[in-house]
């Protein structure tokens, strides 16, 4: 994966650029969020794709640059949000812009990056993207608020799983492949294509980020152990455990669940329980499935350097810190 960001390294720099300038304002709260954010880390992986799947496409132009600073700007502003939600201390091993600056600066930054990135959207004056983009956004809030109805459902299906999932992270990352895609004018059927594998990928994604919450080192994800629960999100390796633990063990759960009751002890007995019924395994093997599936979204195309790369970047997402 780190050969992809070599190959790219000079358009990633530009996007960079783009993203710093599209910073800039006369309110000084601002600027000192957006560069405290932006200066935290993060691999621009949706840039990235954009990118790719442009070059995939055939783009040769310029203008990906500008869109994919579009992108990083809505998905930033998404994590202002979700860290007011989810009442978040931590991203990526830094203090949340909540903690550094309170509940109300982060919602009105982040709808400010929101707004920005639409009037940036508008000014490109592509109608196909204006309407790629507004659906997006609506499938993220949608996505959110449909989390937010079933926070500590143990009642919800799997399905009902990765609907929410797919609207809250795939939506975003199919998206900025479909744009990509529009910029080269392609076929509609090659558009499709890389849209599908944006959306595969997207999921795989999130299937990946819910099983490391069981799993990985703290520090390296830059939360705790378990976090995802103690904010009553249950995801797929709760579901999948409740579906093969014993009568008892599943009560237990549920006890823990209904009560909030979220104390070391419970944690890493839910944590041991999921090593017991393999399900860390299992919930693993299903984003791999979707990783293969979106590679099998763009066999159609020749083999060319940003395939490759796109499948680097496939592999590397059920790959991460494990």
């Amino acid at each position: 994966m780190n050969d992809v960001w070599d190959l790219y390294r000079e358009e990633l720099k530009r996007v960079e650029s783009q993203i710093h300038a599209d910073l800039k304002s006369d309110v000084q709260l601002i600027d000192t969020i957006s560069s405290y954010l932006f200066n935290s880390g993060g691999k621009r992986f949706r840039p990235l794709l954009l990118i790719l799947a442009s070059r995939l496409a055939g783009y040769e132009g310029d203008g990906h640059i500008e869109l994919a600073s579009v992108i990083e700007l809505i998905h930033t502003a998404t994590l202002l949000h979700d860290d007011v939600l989810d009442e978040a201390s931590l991203r990526r091993g830094n203090k949340t812009a909540r903690i550094l600056w309170g509940n109300q600066a982060s919602i009105l930054v982040g709808d400010y990056l929101y707004t920005k990135a639409q009037c940036n959207i508008v000014s490109f004056r592509n109608h196909e993207i204006n309407e790629i983009v507004a659906e997006t956004t609506r499938r993220m809030t949608a996505g959110e608020l449909a989390q937010l109805s079933v926070n500590c459902d143990l009642q919800i299906t799997e399905d009902e799983y990765l609907e929410i999932i797919g609207n809250k992270t795939a939506a975003l990352i199919a998206a900025s492949c479909r744009i990509g895609a529009i910029l080269a004018d392609c076929p509609e059927d090659r558009k499709d294509n890389i849209e599908s594998f944006g959306w595969n990928l997207g999921i795989a994604f999130q299937l990946t980020d819910d099983t490391l919450d069981y799993v990985a080192d703290g520090k390296k994800l830059g939360k705790s152990i378990g976090k995802d629960l103690q904010e009553g999100k249950i995801t797929l390796p709760l579901l999948s455990l409740l579906q093969r633990c014993s009568e008892d063990e599943a009560n237990k759960i549920e006890k823990i669940v209904q009560l909030y009751d979220f104390t070391e002890e419970n944690l890493e007995l839910i944590v041991k329980l999921m090593q017991r019924y393999g399900v860390i395994d299992y919930s693993l093997a299903r984003a791999r499935g979707y990783v293969e599936k979106a590679k099998k979204s763009l066999l159609s195309f020749k083999d060319s350097m940003p395939l490759q790369a796109l499948f680097a970047v496939a592999d590397y997402v059920v790959d991460r810190e494990l």
